[in-house]
């Protein structure tokens, strides 16, 4: 689990978002191919849900894959997809002692990959769906603005079908058509590499968020970091729209 963490005086959130961007940039700064810099970033996704479970964050939403980068390199997109793949074949090992404490959640679409990414999909979200201490929603093939459509398109058909009254829908009953219906909003967003958009990203979810953008690539993202991340939420006053 590595070294002790001092959380004194940090107020633990209990759900965090994480764009983490610059995998490339870390690579072609290191003169490496752009497969090399997603490898590092799965192995800071690795150590991010070791530190976030050890911290006792409860819930880390993470943007894997856009659907924006399908227009990338058809060569990264299968390295990016080989990483995928291989991650969730091996959890188990990648995780060690943690891999009976997170469960894992996969959302976006699934039509555009292969019989063998749906399967390792379904067979890791199987195996990990009574995991209580950490919830990790892996974002694939996700867009924000698709997800809203896909919600309205939800509530549409069950109208109807006469299965809801729209004149009844509220936004806590218009969320629970969302991927994330089962967990709580995020009360943190980190993105990395000096970035500052949220790029399509939990636009319903993150309304009332707090946001922390650090210069760093994300594959040299580490507990440090996300340390400070929280030191800087811990000292912010959320107010919810309120005065």
């Amino acid at each position: 689990m590595g070294k002790e963490i001092d959380v004194t005086d940090i107020k633990v959130p209990q759900s965090i978002a994480v764009i983490p961007d610059g995998n490339r940039r870390w690579a072609k700064k290191r003169g490496l191919i752009a497969s090399m810099g997603h490898k590092a970033g799965v192995e800071a996704y690795r150590k991010l849900l070791e530190n976030a479970a050890e911290l006792g964050i409860k819930y880390v939403t993470f943007y894997a894959f856009s659907t924006e980068n399908w227009k990338r390199s058809e060569a990264e997109v299968q390295a990016i997809m080989n990483l995928f793949v291989g991650y969730i074949k091996n959890f188990d090992k990648l995780l060690g002692p943690n891999k009976s404490k997170i469960r894992f959640v996969i959302i976006g679409k699934r039509d555009r990959f292969s019989k063998e990414i749906n399967a390792q999909i379904d067979r890791i979200e199987r195996i990990t769906k009574d995991n209580k201490d950490l919830i990790a929603y892996i974002c694939v093939d996700y867009g924000g603005r698709s997800e809203i459509v896909e919600a309205a398109r939800s509530i549409a058909r069950k109208a109807k079908e006469g299965l809801i009254d729209p004149d009844e829908m509220t936004e806590e009953s218009f969320a629970q058509h969302l991927y994330t219906y089962e967990a709580p909003d995020p009360d943190l967003l980190i993105r990395t590499s000096g970035e500052e958009r949220i790029s399509n990203f939990l636009l319903w979810q993150l309304a009332y968020t707090e946001f922390y953008f650090t210069d760093k690539y994300w594959p040299d993202f580490n507990k440090e970091d996300l340390i400070e991340a929280l030191k800087v939420y811990s000292g912010r006053q959320r107010r919810y729209g309120g005065k």
